[in-house]
């Protein structure tokens, strides 16, 4: 079983991301064969992960795909690595509600049982170091608080004395990250600049945190660490296991590039399991769908930062419009609504939907239980699904729409969201296809049926 960690951190902002991407890097760089991890529904650090290990990177969220499925999923992730890094989410007991930590860091490194370095933000502090390694440590004691990092300290005096401090309450210290203005990653509305947008710029990053670790914290001790986890002893998670094969290999689309980056490694993976052939195309420069394509999946990512671009590519949105008037089955996710519809903040899209788009000063963020309202081609039943809902747009519903889910709102009331109309199933909403197989062989028998 594949060597493994977990990167936390007491709170958001305390430097997990550099620490986790600079090991995954420098681990890399001494030869170390790595597979990249991140907790939770987060899109944007796992294309920081992939850049940093040439390894595809990949979610483990508990909410979305089931507790039982975390460590399979895991060890077929670390298939063929040596060693596994996984960044945290948020602080580490945060989860998806207020009342445990069901989603959070803490549980998913329980469901490891893997070791946990804990990145703090040193800065403003020296022995208080103690009391919150002290607290992280025996907060729950399932959860093995195995070193930690130290995160913009101001001098070799300030790193020592937090150094001393952390030995006499007994918790490894592994390094200490000096306060930098050199490691600059520009962020949006949701968070980083994707990888795949930032270019040239996300990998001279990743080589700043990665030189960053390796000069100020013992990869040796956290190599170490890592080798202390005990075997998993579960099958890696198997695509195969988790579909149908569906007869006549249809053509399904996937769009990639700049403006959909937000995917699972498993869909793909399904999708092909499921008997489908998968192609790739980028919607900011391919001029028409790929050839004998039976279905489209759009996923999410930031079309509004590339509106005019997307507009400006009317072929392709004219072969995508004829592909869904024609009954053509297309699967949308949140940024592949907005690809959809008339408009998106005055550019012209697809047109598929009667909609308009338009960014607003409201962020819609959260885990939902959806039921869908009425079944179609991605959605073939009507039971219950956990999703992640996580968007600064609003769209203006068009007359006599079919909602795609529904769910109940935190004061109770009974909200609707996304659209069924003919093939089409477009919704912000995200689901995890790994948590919901069913759907991706619902989705590819639709398409073989009507290549």
């Amino acid at each position: 079983m594949t060597d493994r960690l977990v990167v936390a951190a007491p709170a958001s902002g305390s430097g997990k991301t550099t620490v986790a991407t600079g090991l995954m890097a420098a681990l890399r760089a001494r030869g170390r064969r790595v597979a990249p991890f991140k907790v939770g529904p987060d899109y944007i650090d796992p294309g920081y992960h992939t850049l940093a290990t040439g390894v595809r990177g990949r979610n483990l969220d508990p909410v979305m795909v089931g507790e039982q499925r975390i460590p399979a999923l895991f060890a077929h992730g670390a298939a063929g690595a040596d060693i596994a890094v996984v960044e945290g989410v948020m602080g580490m007991f945060d989860g998806g509600n207020a009342h445990d930590d069901f989603g959070s860091t803490a549980h998913v490194a329980r469901l490891l049982d893997a070791p946990v370095v804990l990145v703090v933000d040193a800065w403003g502090q020296t022995r208080s170091i103690g009391a919150v390694l002290t607290g992280f440590r025996d907060f729950d004691p399932e959860v093995r608080v195995a070193g930690v990092v130290a995160n913009r300290i101001g001098s070799a005096v300030h790193a020592r004395i937090l150094a001393d401090t952390s030995a006499e309450v007994g918790v490894p210290f592994l390094g200490a990250l000096p306060r930098t203005s050199e490691i600059v990653l520009p962020s949006r509305h949701l968070g980083l600049v994707t990888a795949a947008e930032h270019g040239a710029a996300a990998t001279d990053a990743i080589g700043l945190m990665a030189a960053l670790v390796a000069e100020h914290v013992d990869l040796a001790a956290v190599a170490g660490l890592a080798a202390t986890a005990p075997p998993l002893g579960v099958e890696p998670w198997s695509p195969a296991a988790e579909v149908v094969p569906v007869p006549g290999e249809p053509v399904i689309a996937v769009a990639g590039g700049k403006a959909f980056t937000f995917g699972y490694a498993e869909h793909l993976e399904l999708l092909t399991a499921a008997g489908a052939r998968v192609r790739v195309f980028d919607p900011l420069y391919d001029e028409r769908l790929p050839t004998g394509t039976s279905g489209v999946v759009l996923p999410g990512g930031f079309p509004e930062q590339h509106a005019e671009e997307l507009s400006a590519n009317a072929s392709l949105r004219r072969d995508v419009l004829e592909f869904a008037k024609g009954g053509g089955a297309v699967h949308a996710e949140c940024g592949g609504l907005l690809y959809l519809v008339r408009s998106l903040d005055g550019h012209r899209m697809c047109g598929v939907l009667d909609a308009e788009a338009s960014m607003s000063g409201r962020l819609r963020l959260g885990y939902r239980e959806a039921v869908a309202t009425e079944e179609s081609v991605f959605a073939g039943g009507k039971g219950a699904r956990v999703g992640h809902e996580f968007h600064h747009t609003v769209i203006s519903p068009p007359h006599g729409a079919v909602p795609a889910w529904s769910w109940r709102a935190p004061d109770g009331s009974l909200e609707k969201e996304g659209f069924v109309q003919d093939g089409v199933h477009a919704s912000y909403l995200h689901l995890h296809p790994a948590g919901n197989p069913d759907m991706v062989t619902a989705f590819v028998r639709r398409c073989a049926a009507s290549r």
